[in-house]
């Protein structure tokens, strides 16, 4: 077994050995929780997920730290604009990211700090970062601190960006600053910013820069040295090219591979607030099964851009539900038929997910073999359809997508569950019972109804299943 990855800093796929034999440490920007997250945010969360899922399918312990940003400029600035505390409007848009994550069958980071729990260990890394020449105090008595980006002769080295071709860094006012590509490792406290948004410092009251805050909350929860820093393609620089700068200039390894998730665009464009295109997590697990929306979002290669368009939805449900209806035919004939013990997954599927987690050529497998599984049911072959059934159901557990699986059997996928099933399950019992009474012009009227509303039905040997056409 040789798990392969793309590491973003060498730009290349090399062998993942992980520091520690059997263990692997992931630190994953999360959040800034300033507004309702979109449907990138859900795919940057969803790209760890299934790696962490990978891992630990290897049989390797992991430990997931995402971070939430709950102090910011833009936490601040939009809270300013409104009469709800910044801390409140932090921890209310936060709550609304975790819905989101457990509505698509994201599991828990192991831990999930704030920014404003880990003050004082930000303080400690910018003190040894000044002690080291590395950083200094604005001299305008402004109680700011600035990298200082000359001092740090391989700054540029995760983007390989020259220093002298870099945009100034706009993170932060300019006041007291040696040179514009500086950014803010502390930020002083402005009379304009509300007194809870401070905290004391050896350089004076204030907050920290966006920056060092993953630094120093990756080194608190993973240590000085951990095996993959992974986020969105938009935070390489200047963010993570930023924190890679620091912790090493501070003395630490840091992060030993970069992982980077491409983008989301919307009919071939970036979601942006001037374009009036995000899609919102709320609208798009409103309109769409939240099992749905996680299977279009692995089907693409976690570095490709994946285009949001109309039909791209209703194209990952037609491709979902094939492995679902045949997961729940092919239980109904095996109900009490021994079968043969198959390995997990295929060893094409295992390959796939190997090779720098390739989940298109995965799902190809999956597919395949629920071809032939469907291709035994009519064959009435049980000893083939034991074996894809069984493989199937491994490979869907795998990416999350196992509609059997506790996690939307209780209702987080909700065509399984709640009103419209209660409903659905009413009219069922109904055309049942006018069957046994031999009202079949009845049965039929409710037939129909249910096609009208876009619920198909089947009748098997042990029973009526539906689904949404």
């Amino acid at each position: 077994m040789t798990i392969r990855l793309y590491d973003s800093r060498i730009a290349g796929i090399v062998d993942f050995v992980p520091l520690v034999p059997g263990h692997v440490s992931m630190y994953v920007c999360g959040p800034t929780v300033q507004s309702s997250p979109h449907i990138g945010h859900l795919r940057s969360a969803l790209v760890y997920d299934v790696w962490r899922r990978w891992l630990a399918h290897r049989g390797l312990h992991v430990t997931l730290v995402r971070n939430v940003t709950d102090i910011d400029d833009k936490v601040l600035d939009l809270a300013g604009q409104t009469d709800e505390p910044w801390w409140a409007r932090a921890y209310r848009v936060e709550q609304e990211f975790s819905a989101a994550y457990r509505a698509l069958g994201i599991l828990p980071p192991t831990y999930e700090p704030r920014a404003t729990g880990s003050i004082p260990q930000m303080q400690e890394l910018i003190a040894r970062l000044i002690e080291r020449g590395h950083a200094y105090a604005a001299s305008d008595d402004s109680g700011d601190v600035y990298f200082d980006t000359a001092s740090w002769p391989t700054y540029g080295a995760l983007t390989r960006q020259r220093r002298d071709d870099m945009v100034d860094a706009a993170d932060a006012d300019p006041r007291g600053k040696r040179d514009p590509r500086d950014f803010a490792l502390w930020k002083g406290a402005k009379p304009d910013e509300p007194e809870t948004a401070a905290w004391n410092s050896p350089w004076g009251p204030g907050r920290p820069g966006w920056h060092i805050e993953c630094s120093a909350m990756s080194r608190r929860y993973l240590g000085p040295a951990f095996d993959i820093h992974g986020g969105g393609l938009d935070l390489r620089f200047p963010h993570h090219e930023n924190e890679l700068a620091q912790s090493a200039a501070a003395g630490d390894p840091f992060a030993t591979h970069w992982l980077h998730n491409g983008l989301v665009t919307v009919d071939g464009q970036k979601m942006s607030k001037s374009l009036g295109n995000s899609i919102f997590a709320a609208d798009v697990l409103g309109r769409t099964r939240p099992i749905v929306v996680r299977y279009f979002l692995v089907s693409a290669h976690y570095r490709s851009t994946i285009d949001h368009h109309h039909g791209s939805l209703a194209e990952a449900e037609a491709a979902f539900d094939r492995i679902a209806g045949f997961l729940d035919r092919a239980a109904e004939r095996l109900a009490g038929v021994p079968i043969v013990e198959a390995p997990a997954v295929p060893a094409a599927f295992a390959a796939a997910m190997d090779d720098d987690l390739g989940t298109p050529q995965a799902l190809a497998v999956l597919h395949d073999t629920v071809r032939a599984g469907n291709a035994a049911l009519d064959a009435d072959d049980t000893t083939t359809l034991g074996s894809a059934y069984q493989h199937a159901t491994a490979m869907a557990e795998v990416l999350g997508i196992d509609p059997r699986a506790e996690h939307w059997a209780t209702g987080a996928d909700d065509t399984a569950s709640g009103p419209l099933a209660q409903l659905v399950e009413r009219l069922l019992d109904e055309r049942a019972a006018a069957r046994t009474a031999r009202d079949y012009a009845r049965a039929d009227r409710v037939r129909d109804d249910l096609a009208a509303a876009g619920i198909a039905i089947e009748d098997t040997a042990t029973g009526t299943r539906w689904s949404i056409a």
